[in-house]
């Protein structure tokens, strides 16, 4: 195996275990709280780690799973790996976040991954796109929903600045994969929403037990 193919072996596979760090769950041991995977959708993000835990530990989890996707892109970055190697590095990232080794190919959506991942790659997209993932769940009340439309809303403020030559088409590969990886893992999400069955978020809804 030659030196460049075993660094980019060495950095997606690193990304993926970095990806895979069970954020949620660490949280809940380390500080006494409850373990996300008992309460609501049994994932491990940020969301679920409110309903389990409270805003203050919710939100710690979520800024350590947007490290997740950023550091692996910035530390490939740092090391000269080329554009397609650090987008294919913030995939891992992200798949590691949804299918963790740790967990038995549990875990979360991968979406604060995919948003760190994005703010190392473009954080253009990030500041397009934010205000569509932030509006739909302030007006709906939906994570899921909000996460969807976000991620869709990424993917194609990506296509838009790769059309107008504003950042490389290579980056696609990452914005594609990444928005395909997100509507993959809310695949239960989708059918609850059709169904009328989704659960909106709500800063009171934290269970108890």
């Amino acid at each position: 195996m030659d030196g460049e193919l075993l660094r980019a072996v060495f950095l997606v596979g690193g990304a993926y275990l970095v990806g895979s760090v069970p954020t949620g769950v660490l949280m809940a041991r380390l500080t006494g709280g409850r373990d996300p995977r008992t309460v609501g959708s049994g994932r491990t993000g940020g969301t679920n780690a409110f309903r389990a835990m409270g805003a203050a530990r919710g939100l710690a989890v979520g800024l350590l799973d947007v490290g997740k996707g950023a550091v692996p892109v910035l530390v490939a970055r740092w090391l000269g790996a080329s554009e397609f190697l650090q987008a294919l590095v913030g995939v891992a990232a992200v798949v590691g976040s949804w299918r963790s080794v740790f967990l038995g190919f549990h875990g979360g959506r991968g979406v604060a991954s995919g948003i760190g991942a994005m703010l190392a790659i473009a954080p253009l997209v990030v500041i397009i796109s934010g205000p569509v993932f932030l509006g739909v769940i302030a007006l709906s009340r939906y994570v899921s929903l909000g996460s969807l439309l976000g991620s869709a809303a990424a993917a194609a403020t990506m296509l838009a600045l790769v059309a107008f030559g504003v950042i490389e088409p290579v980056w696609l590969v990452f914005g594609i994969s990444a928005a395909i990886i997100v509507w993959l893992a809310h695949a239960d999400n989708i059918d609850r929403l059709l169904h009328g069955r989704e659960r909106k978020f709500s800063f009171n809804d934290r269970e108890r037990g």
